[in-house]
This record gives structure tokens, sequence and C-alpha cells, in this order.
């Protein structure tokens, strides 16, 4: 993978300087369109709804128009009563219309809130669990949380409400705007004008809450990453007695996502006060100006209280607008930052053109590695690996060895295509792994890693992760091959028994053989084996070293191993040192030479001696 590539997700997805970064106010939301398309229909029946409600709204003040003048004015006569009850039969009919459409609008647009945010969710998701693991080097997983959750609420808010809430209001600005040069266009000119004064100091006080919108979000996600690391490591802060540090750091960590909220918090009220000051403001000048046009007979009681009814939707409608402006501000904020997500590519792909593998060979695979050099994107001066040659027979069974650091779990990470070496080539029974799709790459290949992952469900399951259709029988013969069977009976509900998040519940070693037994249900060409038993006590060992040389029949294997027990049974012995091979050989040979592999044997033996004299 280029080091570019991993620098441009960094700063894409984590950097302060990027968070900073203004971009423009509301065009992000352009970004949701993808999600909202498919469901352009049911934005069609809202919408409906939505003018159907609004032009119910605006039927009101018509109707009151009408009930005054011909109820109340100087014209009123013996009919007043009729015409009054009249008026108010139509009001009722128009409240109907508008609770019917209100609904159907609610209903339309809540639904489409709930199942664009649950599509975005399922889409980030997907899109980050298919990165490399460079993505996650530097990437905090609390930040990828936070926004898939915090961020996704903020975008179904708008969707679900303020983008209905945004347009109800336009409409009723709109139409209410047209009414009111209808009724008075002397008055609505002057109104307007004033609206146009006050709009302005407002737009741009909205451009600072919108950047406090987007630091709050930031602190929010800073917080949930420090107690996610934190949580995950539980033991190792208690066994250090840290307790107390940590509950500082995230205390100290909510503080400060609570001082960026209340700054946005105190914007937005700043915001809302001067929005309604200087609206209602102009609007009581002008109707102030309409009374005394009453008084002088040059408009009519009906025409003024019209005007007052459409003046207060039109002033009704901006406010809510700048309310509906700073949510749709938040959720610009939330749709840059799981846009950002979406945006960081992974150079580990399937090829657009896979290349088949040949069919499986009845004594394993062959592997090859053709002059490979591979630096870690996150320390690209440093080569992990340096021009390495090697060629791994079909059924051979081959152990490397060498010290911390040496590249062995390198090698494991290229073999798996995790990443890409910057130089040479990796074959799989010929076939250049980068040719091949990465299903089928990663099918061929069983892993024990050193650290065990164990998933919070039971031990059926956790087995089953090797291959998701194998039947319960399946699973079981796979526990009794990696001497899993008999500690599994033993729990409380045997396979159905909760392993406990993280695998909690079991042993190093009893975790380390459930790892075992999922990599044999999986039963691949190539195994690979870091550290497998390296958590076993000498019992444990004895029975699991027995299942894995039963499992190694058939298939070829590659072992991460310091134990002599491992490596002996080796056909062939890698030995590595600062990134490359070394020395090659069989146990002996290799004591024979006196090189790098009789220093750690001579080592090991030396700490067995040790432990036996103390024993």
């Amino acid at each position: 993978m280029s080091n570019s590539t991993t620098s441009s997700a960094r700063d894409t997805v984590t950097t302060p300087a990027n968070r900073a970064q203004e971009k423009g106010s509301l065009a992000a939301l352009r970004g949701l369109l993808p999600f909202l398309k498919p469901y352009r229909a049911r934005f069609a029946m809202a919408g409906i709804a939505l003018v159907v409600a609004a032009a119910a709204t605006l039927a009101i003040p018509a109707a009151f128009k009408r009930m005054i003048d011909l109820g109340f004015g100087a014209g009123a006569g013996v009919h007043s009563a009729e015409h009054v009850n009249a008026v108010f039969l139509a009001l009722f009919g128009v409240a109907v219309v508008l609770a019917l459409a209100t609904a159907a609008r609610f209903y339309s647009v809540s639904w489409l809130g709930e199942r664009v945010t649950a599509d975005i969710r399922s889409a980030v998701y997907r899109h980050v669990v298919q990165q490399s693991p460079a993505f996650f080097e530097t990437t905090q997983t609390g930040e990828v949380l936070s926004r898939i959750t915090t961020d996704t609420t903020l975008i179904q808010a708008v969707v679900g409400t303020s983008i209905s809430m945004a347009l109800r209001n336009m409409l009723l600005f709109a139409g209410g705007l047209v009414m009111l040069f209808v009724t008075s266009p002397k008055l609505s000119a002057i109104i307007i004008g004033l609206l146009v004064l006050t709009v302005l100091p407002i737009v741009m006080f909205g451009r600072r809450v919108r950047k406090l919108s987007r630091d709050s979000q930031d602190r929010i996600a800073d917080a949930s990453a420090v107690a996610g690391e934190i949580l995950n490591a539980m033991p190792t802060v208690q066994a250090f007695t840290h307790e107390h540090i940590e509950t500082e750091r995230f205390g100290s960590s909510v503080e400060g996502a609570f001082t960026t909220a209340m700054r946005r918090i105190q914007a937005r009220a700043l915001l809302t006060m001067l929005a309604i000051v200087l609206v209602f403001g102009a609007i009581v000048f002008v109707l102030w100006l309409g009374a005394h046009a009453v008084l002088e007979g040059t408009m009519s009681g009906g025409d003024l209280g019209q005007f007052i009814l459409y003046a207060s939707i039109v002033a009704g409608a901006i406010g809510a607008l700048s309310e509906v402006m700073g949510e749709a501000q938040r959720a610009a904020g939330a749709t840059e930052r799981l846009l950002e997500l979406m945006a960081a590519n992974s150079d580990i792909k399937s090829p657009e053109h896979p290349l088949p593998l040949p069919p499986r060979a009845a004594n394993g695979a062959a592997l090859t590695l053709g002059n490979v050099t591979f630096h870690y994107p996150s320390r690209p001066d440093t080569a992990s690996l340096s021009h390495v040659n090697l060629d791994i027979r079909p059924g051979e069974t081959v152990a490397i060895v060498g010290p911390s650091g040496a590249g062995k779990t390198t090698l494991f990470q290229l073999f798996l295509r995790f990443y890409d070496p910057q130089q040479g080539t990796i074959r799989l029974d010929g076939v250049d792994i980068r040719q091949i799709a990465l299903h089928d790459l990663r099918n061929a290949i069983g892993i024990v890693p050193q650290d065990t992952v164990i998933f919070s469900a039971d031990a059926m399951e956790n087995i089953r992760y090797g291959r998701a259709g194998a039947t319960d029988e399946e699973v079981i013969q796979a526990a009794k091959l990696a001497a899993a069977h008999e500690f599994i009976e033993r729990l409380p509900n045997g396979y159905q028994s909760f392993l406990g998040e993280r695998g909690v519940r079991l042993s190093g070693g009893q975790r380390q053989r459930i790892a075992i037994a999922r990599a044999l249900l999986k039963n691949p060409p190539l195994l690979l084996l870091d550290e497998a038993t390296s958590a076993l006590d000498a019992e444990s060992e004895r029975l699991v070293q027995s299942a894995l040389e039963a499992a190694m029949v058939g298939r070829t294997t590659v072992i991460i191993a310091h134990r002599l027990a491992t490596v002996q049974r080796a056909d062939r012995i890698i030995v590595m040192e600062d990134g490359r091979i070394v020395e090659t050989g069989t146990h002996q040979t290799l004591v024979a030479l006196g090189g790098v592999y009789a220093k750690l044997a001579a080592l090991q033996f030396h700490n067995v001696h040790v432990e036996h004299a103390h024993g």
C-alpha cells in the first residue's frame, strides 16, 4: 500500500486540522442524495401532503377576513350570523384537511428518516469493515463508532423532521408573502425591506453556529474514543491501579465536550433571540402602520386581520427556518464526517478480473515469495522485510524463527494480503495473490493468531466462525481435534455456554484451543500458526501439538514459533533477522552451523535447564 494513500486516509478521518477546515455551509448535505434517491416515491407522497397542509394553513387567514368583513364590518346585516356559521364550518373543514395532511406528512418523513439512517449506518459499516489494517493503524475505533451512531442520529433528525419542516415553512413563507402583497402591497414592501436588513446578521451569526456544531461533534467522538480504548483494556488499567487516572482523563474529555457544546448552545440561543427580536420588531412596526391605515379608513378591519395573520405565518416560518437551519448545520457537519469515512479508500481490493486458484491439491498449497520488500505505512523509513525469497512446497511444514521484530508476523500479514509489499511478488499455487479475489485468497488460508479473538457468543458459534455453514457435529469434531471438547463440555451449558466479551470466562490456553478448532473447521490448504501453543501449559501443549500434527496432514503449514518442541517437528526452519532470511535448514544442521539459530537454541536450552533446576 502506498504511503500517500495511508496518510490521506489518516488526514481525511482524524486530524484536528482537517476537522477545523470549513466547507460549504450546507453543501455537505448533498452527499445524502444517493441515500435519498431510492425513496423518491415516498418523498413525493410526503411532498403532496406537505403542499396540502401548507395550502390549508394559508386558507385560514382568508376565512377570518371574510368573517370579520361580512359578520362584523360596516355592511354587516341580518345575514351576519349565517355568514359567521358558514365561515366557521369552512374553518373546521380546513382543520380536518390540515390534520389528515399533517399526519400523512409526519408518517412519511419519519419513515424516511428511519430508513435512510439505517441505510447510511449499514453503508458506512460495510465500507469500514472492508478497509485494510492500515486504516485502523491511524483511526480510533471509538471515533468510527461515534460517527456511525451519534452522527447518523443527527442526520435522522434532519431527514425525518428538519427537511419536512424546512419545506413546509418555505411554502408558508412564500405563500404568506404572496398573500401579504395581495392584501396590502404598500405595507408588504415595507416589511420585506426590513426583513432583508434583519436576515443579514442572522446568516452571518449562523456560520459561527455551524463551526461550533462540528467542533461539538468532534469532542463527543474524542470522548467515545477514550472510553472505548480504556474499556477494552480494563484488566491492564486495574492491574496498574490507574482507575482514578483514567476516570480523570475521561472526565476531562467529557468536560471538553460539554464546554464546546455549551458554546454551541449559547450561540444557538443568541441566534434564536436575535431572529425573534429583529423579525417581530419589523412586523410590529408594520402592523402599527396598518392600524393607523384602518383608523384613517384606507384599509378594512378584515384586511388588517388577514394581514396580521399572514404576517404571523411569515414571521413564524422565518423563526422556524432559523431553528431548522441550526439543525441542518449540525447535520451538515455530521454528513461531512460520515462522508470522510466513506471516502477513505483501501488499496487492498479484489482485482476487477480475478484469476481462479487451481483445484486444491491433495497435499496442500504451494507458496512462493520473490524478492519481497515491505515497509509498514506508519513506519515508511523502516523496512520490515527486505528482499525476501522463499519457496514453500505443497504439504511442507515450515517453521519461521528469529528475534522479536525480525519480520515473522509481517510475513503472515502479507500472506493474507492485509498489506501489499512495495516490491516483489507472493504467489499461491503459482498465482500472484494480487490477482486473486480477496475472499478466495483468505478462504484458502487458516490462521491461529497469537492474540486469540473470542466473540461475544457461545462456544458453538465461536468455533463455527471458521466456517459459517458447518453443522454442530463438524464443530464438535473440530473441537475434539483441538483438545477443546472436554473443557467445553465442562462449561455450565456446554457448547451453548456464553464465553463473555473477548472470552473473559476462558483461560489463555482455552481461548487458544478455540482458535485452533476454528482454523481446523475451516479446513484450508494453507495453515498459518502464529505462536499457536504459546499460551498453553505443558499438558495442553502436548494435546494440541498432537492435534496440530494430525491437522497438518494434507496441507501446507507455516509456523511462527519459539519453542523447540514445535520447531524440531518442522520439515524446514527459516531463520529471520532484521527483515531478512539469514539461515535455512533443519534443527540439527542449523545448530551445527553455530549462527543465529544456534544462539537462540542455546538460550532456550539454558532457560529450560534453569527452570528444571528451580523446579
